[in-house]
Protein backbone atom coordinates (compact mmCIF):
# COMPACT_ATOMS: atom_id res chain seq x y z
CA UNK A 1 0.00 0.00 0.00
CA UNK A 2 1.00 3.40 -0.59
CA UNK A 3 1.93 6.32 1.81
CA UNK A 4 -1.27 8.06 1.54
CA UNK A 5 -2.53 10.91 -0.52
CA UNK A 6 -4.41 13.72 1.14
CA UNK A 7 -6.27 16.99 -0.30
CA UNK A 8 -3.18 18.97 0.71
CA UNK A 9 -0.61 16.73 -1.10
CA UNK A 10 -2.35 18.09 -4.46
CA UNK A 11 -1.68 20.51 -6.86
CA UNK A 12 -3.23 22.00 -9.96
CA UNK A 13 -1.63 20.21 -13.23
CA UNK A 14 -0.40 17.08 -11.12
CA UNK A 15 -0.84 14.00 -13.04
CA UNK A 16 -0.82 10.22 -10.87
CA UNK A 17 -0.06 7.35 -13.45
CA UNK A 18 -1.34 3.92 -12.57
CA UNK A 19 0.36 0.77 -12.96
CA UNK A 20 -0.92 -1.65 -16.10
CA UNK A 21 -3.61 -4.25 -16.37
CA UNK A 22 -4.42 -6.73 -19.02
CA UNK A 23 -8.27 -7.38 -19.52
CA UNK A 24 -9.37 -11.25 -20.36
CA UNK A 25 -11.75 -12.44 -22.17
CA UNK A 26 -13.37 -14.45 -19.08
CA UNK A 27 -13.43 -11.23 -17.62
CA UNK A 28 -15.03 -9.27 -19.72
CA UNK A 29 -17.63 -11.81 -20.23
CA UNK A 30 -18.39 -12.07 -16.17
CA UNK A 31 -18.62 -8.11 -16.08
CA UNK A 32 -20.99 -8.65 -18.85
CA UNK A 33 -23.37 -10.94 -17.77
CA UNK A 34 -23.50 -9.24 -14.09
CA UNK A 35 -23.48 -5.69 -15.01
CA UNK A 36 -23.94 -5.35 -18.80
CA UNK A 37 -25.64 -7.97 -20.61
CA UNK A 38 -25.50 -6.82 -24.23
CA UNK A 39 -24.25 -9.65 -26.91
CA UNK A 40 -21.57 -7.68 -27.90
CA UNK A 41 -20.11 -8.11 -24.42
CA UNK A 42 -21.03 -11.88 -23.36
CA UNK A 43 -21.35 -13.73 -26.19
CA UNK A 44 -18.34 -14.32 -28.83
CA UNK A 45 -20.57 -15.38 -32.10
CA UNK A 46 -22.88 -12.30 -31.35
CA UNK A 47 -20.46 -9.92 -30.78
CA UNK A 48 -18.38 -11.24 -34.11
CA UNK A 49 -22.01 -10.74 -35.96
CA UNK A 50 -22.03 -7.34 -34.31
CA UNK A 51 -20.32 -3.51 -35.60
CA UNK A 52 -17.35 -3.92 -33.23
CA UNK A 53 -16.43 -7.38 -35.12
CA UNK A 54 -15.74 -9.08 -31.63
CA UNK A 55 -16.17 -9.23 -27.97
CA UNK A 56 -15.56 -5.99 -26.48
CA UNK A 57 -15.38 -5.14 -22.15
CA UNK A 58 -18.08 -2.75 -21.02
CA UNK A 59 -17.87 0.80 -21.04
CA UNK A 60 -18.83 0.36 -17.15
CA UNK A 61 -16.36 -1.99 -16.44
CA UNK A 62 -12.97 0.15 -18.39
CA UNK A 63 -14.71 3.33 -16.07
CA UNK A 64 -13.94 0.50 -12.94
CA UNK A 65 -10.62 -0.71 -14.11
CA UNK A 66 -9.60 3.07 -14.38
CA UNK A 67 -10.47 3.92 -11.16
CA UNK A 68 -9.45 0.61 -9.28
CA UNK A 69 -5.96 1.30 -11.27
CA UNK A 70 -5.73 5.14 -9.94
CA UNK A 71 -6.60 3.92 -6.30
CA UNK A 72 -4.19 0.93 -6.13
CA UNK A 73 -1.33 3.17 -7.61
CA UNK A 74 -1.30 5.92 -5.69
CA UNK A 75 -1.87 6.77 -2.07
CA UNK A 76 -5.75 7.64 -2.10
CA UNK A 77 -7.19 4.39 -0.85
CA UNK A 78 -7.31 5.64 2.41
CA UNK A 79 -8.21 9.17 1.37
CA UNK A 80 -11.14 8.78 -0.92
CA UNK A 81 -14.19 10.18 0.56
CA UNK A 82 -16.32 9.32 -2.31
CA UNK A 83 -17.48 11.63 -5.30
CA UNK A 84 -20.06 13.70 -6.49
CA UNK A 85 -20.23 12.00 -9.44
CA UNK A 86 -18.78 11.71 -13.23
CA UNK A 87 -19.54 15.09 -15.28
CA UNK A 88 -18.64 13.69 -18.56
CA UNK A 89 -17.42 10.34 -19.57
CA UNK A 90 -16.04 9.21 -22.97
CA UNK A 91 -15.79 5.99 -24.38
CA UNK A 92 -13.75 6.39 -27.45
CA UNK A 93 -12.15 3.03 -28.54
CA UNK A 94 -13.57 -0.88 -27.73
CA UNK A 95 -11.47 -2.55 -24.96
CA UNK A 96 -10.85 -6.23 -26.32
CA UNK A 97 -9.78 -9.37 -24.92
CA UNK A 98 -5.89 -9.28 -23.74
CA UNK A 99 -5.88 -5.16 -24.12
CA UNK A 100 -3.42 -4.12 -21.74
CA UNK A 101 -4.78 -0.66 -19.67
CA UNK A 102 -3.39 1.89 -17.89
CA UNK A 103 -4.57 5.15 -16.42
CA UNK A 104 -3.75 8.36 -15.89
CA UNK A 105 -5.48 11.28 -13.51
CA UNK A 106 -4.69 14.91 -13.62
CA UNK A 107 -5.36 17.34 -11.73
CA UNK A 108 -7.61 20.00 -12.98
CA UNK A 109 -9.32 21.82 -10.50
CA UNK A 110 -9.16 22.31 -5.81
CA UNK A 111 -11.17 23.40 -3.47
CA UNK A 112 -11.92 22.92 0.07
CA UNK A 113 -15.13 21.71 0.56
CA UNK A 114 -17.37 24.43 2.77
CA UNK A 115 -19.87 21.57 4.13
CA UNK A 116 -17.35 19.31 5.02
CA UNK A 117 -14.53 20.94 6.74
CA UNK A 118 -11.90 17.95 6.88
CA UNK A 119 -12.21 17.23 2.88
CA UNK A 120 -11.49 18.92 -0.59
CA UNK A 121 -12.38 18.48 -3.71
CA UNK A 122 -10.23 17.99 -6.41
CA UNK A 123 -11.55 17.77 -10.11
CA UNK A 124 -9.87 15.37 -12.04
CA UNK A 125 -9.36 14.21 -15.84
CA UNK A 126 -8.69 10.44 -16.40
CA UNK A 127 -7.49 8.86 -19.19
CA UNK A 128 -7.37 5.46 -19.98
CA UNK A 129 -5.24 4.20 -22.61
CA UNK A 130 -4.48 0.61 -24.22
CA UNK A 131 -1.38 -1.28 -24.92
CA UNK A 132 -0.78 0.87 -28.65
CA UNK A 133 -0.94 4.47 -26.23
CA UNK A 134 -4.24 4.62 -28.00
CA UNK A 135 -6.16 6.68 -25.83
CA UNK A 136 -10.06 4.17 -24.90
CA UNK A 137 -11.58 6.46 -22.27
CA UNK A 138 -11.55 10.11 -20.47
CA UNK A 139 -13.68 10.58 -17.78
CA UNK A 140 -14.07 13.96 -15.64
CA UNK A 141 -15.12 13.58 -11.67
CA UNK A 142 -15.02 15.74 -9.16
CA UNK A 143 -13.37 13.44 -6.09
CA UNK A 144 -13.74 14.53 -2.47
CA UNK A 145 -10.22 13.71 -0.19
CA UNK A 146 -9.45 13.44 3.27
CA UNK A 147 -7.68 16.56 4.52
CA UNK A 148 -4.86 16.24 6.69
CA UNK A 149 -6.04 17.04 10.22
CA UNK A 150 -4.12 19.14 11.24
CA UNK A 151 -5.12 21.62 8.68
CA UNK A 152 -8.59 21.79 9.20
Amino acid sequence: MHEPVFFEDLSVGAIFDSVSKTVTETEIIEFGWKYDPQPFHISKPDALASSFGGLIASGFMTAAITFRLICQSNGFQTTSLGSYGIEELRWLKPVRPDDTLKASMEITGLRRSKSRPLSGIAQCLFKTSNQKNEVVMTMESAWILKCRMGNA
